[in-house]
Parts: structure tokens; sequence; C-alpha cells
């Protein structure tokens, strides 16, 4: 993937902005105001999970190697490029939840029509658009960011490298 959804889980409030932002994103109305009206209510493909001390947004991860991909009995969640997200195929999807098993961080849920497996699409609406996903875009204290992966990985080595040199008694 070119671009990944990062977490700050320091700056996390547990406000879940993200949580509705996503619903409405991928609501019919995309409207805030219509969307807790619409039938069923619209919901998120992000989750808030901690407590009083520590939150953090938990979504799908889009894994190089995606479990769900391989598992799917009938093709249902694909992704079109390895810079692409990994999607499923609402009107695929026949809810035989494998998915569901063999996902490593838990994020794939079964959506409110009680068969079609839903998670995190990384907007990809939005990114059609330009925009970065609705999670990223509504948190208040941006602990979610929209990166390069290539960014994450150069700052991952430098950290690693200023702990290994404050442990070696480097500065």
């Amino acid at each position: 993937m070119e671009k990944i959804i990062v977490v700050d889980a320091e700056k996390c409030l547990g406000c879940r902005s993200c949580e509705l932002a996503c619903a409405v994103a991928h609501s019919e109305s995309k409207d805030l105001f219509k969307a807790v009206q619409e039938i069923p209510v619209p919901q998120s493909r992000v989750t808030v999970e901690g407590g009083k001390d520590f939150s953090i947004p938990l979504q799908c991860r889009h894994c190089e190697n995606a479990p769900c991909v391989e598992i799917c009995p009938i093709g249902a969640i694909e992704r079109i490029d390895i810079e692409s997200p990994v999607i499923i195929n609402g009107n695929l999807c026949i809810g035989c939840k494998y998915c569901i098993l063999v996902c490593p961080f838990g994020v794939i849920d079964i959506g409110h029509k009680g068969r079609v497996s839903i998670k995190c699409d990384m907007c990809i609406e939005r990114l059609k658009e330009g925009k970065s996903p609705a999670c990223v875009s509504a948190c208040p204290t941006k602990a979610l960011s929209f990166i390069p992966l290539k960014e994450l990985t150069e700052e991952r080595r430098k950290n690693t490298a200023k702990t290994v040199a404050v442990r070696q008694g480097n500065k």
C-alpha cells in the first residue's frame, strides 16, 4: 500500500469522532442528520476500544498477504492491486464468517443486515476523490494520520536507531 492509516494512541481521547465519521461516510446520504434516520442505521468500520485511561481506534490493517482474501470461498474479499485497500464486495459475500475467524486483528464484523461482513475500506470512494479516509479527517487530536508507508518505515528506522544508541550509552 502506498499510504496507510497510522494511530498515535497517546493522542486518542476516546471521543469516537472517527466512528461517527466512518458511519456517515458509509451511509446512503453521507449526511449526519439524515444518516441517523436511515434504516438500517449506518455502521462504522472503525471501533474505539479501551477504557478510562487508554483508548485506541481499531480498523483493518489491509495486510499485504491478507488471510481474509485467501480464505474467502467465493472471492468476495479482494485487493485490486498492491496499492489498493482490501475490500469486501457485499453483493458477493455469503456470510460464512471465515474472514472473521482468520483476521489477526479482529476487525471484521457482520453488518446490521446480518449476512454481509464489513470492515474498513479506507473510504475508497473518498480516496478516489483525493481525500483522506473519514476517520482521519474527523479526528480532533490528529491521533489518526494517513501517511505514505515509506515515511512510516523511515520514521521507525530512526526511532529504532535512537533507541539502540540510548541503550548503548550513545546519545
